[in-house]
């Protein structure tokens, strides 16, 4: 994707004359966007994907907190999103896989990580199992609909770190969700 989202990592790094490492360093949070078949499902606003809104979203959260926050996408694998757009869907949803690569910034006292999922993963107990070894907490969000299975899974998940779990109404609100965790 050649797009790069005002307020990414990408965008901050060239306008500062800087490499996107150090414009990783200034971050404060790890958001980690599920981006597996079932954010394919067109029960979103307007009759988009969550997918497609969850980007809308991203792209206002990133122009507001510009540098701030750093992107990954996951489904069979992980990838670090650097230009602010999640990339686009594999099947799978290894959220251990990219729980234990983020792991990488849990150094960093106050890190934040934010896991923005229908929280349907491909194992559960591997994925709480990676949580609980995190320093800083995890907040997670959930982007189904109300009272969808993987709601549960993600409310467990944040409590495994401490973190706090939100649910944005079918991802709509989730720039204001995610704003109220980076203020928590």
């Amino acid at each position: 994707m050649n797009a790069i989202i005002q307020g990414s990592l990408s965008q901050v790094a060239k306008q500062n004359n800087q490499s996107i490492a150090e414009s990783f360093v200034n971050s404060s949070a790890i958001i980690i966007v599920d981006t597996s078949g079932s954010m394919h499902a067109t029960d979103s606003r307007g009759g988009k994907s969550r997918y497609d809104v969850a980007c809308a979203e991203l792209k206002h959260l990133q122009g507001s907190l510009p540098g701030k926050l750093a992107l990954l996408s996951f489904s069979d694998d992980v990838q670090f999103c650097p230009a602010g757009i999640p990339f686009d869907f594999g099947e799978g949803t290894d959220l251990a896989k990219a729980l234990k690569f983020a792991k990488v910034a849990d150094l960093a006292s106050g890190m934040r990580f934010i896991v923005i999922s229908d929280g349907e993963p491909n194992d559960e107990s591997e994925a709480l199992k990676v949580a609980k070894t995190y320093r800083n907490r995890i907040d997670t969000i959930f982007v189904g609909p109300e009272g969808g299975s993987g709601q549960s899974f993600l409310n467990q998940l944040a409590k495994a770190s401490g973190g706090q779990h939100v649910t944005a109404d079918r991802v709509k609100e989730l720039a204001q969700e995610t704003k109220k965790l980076l203020a928590a």
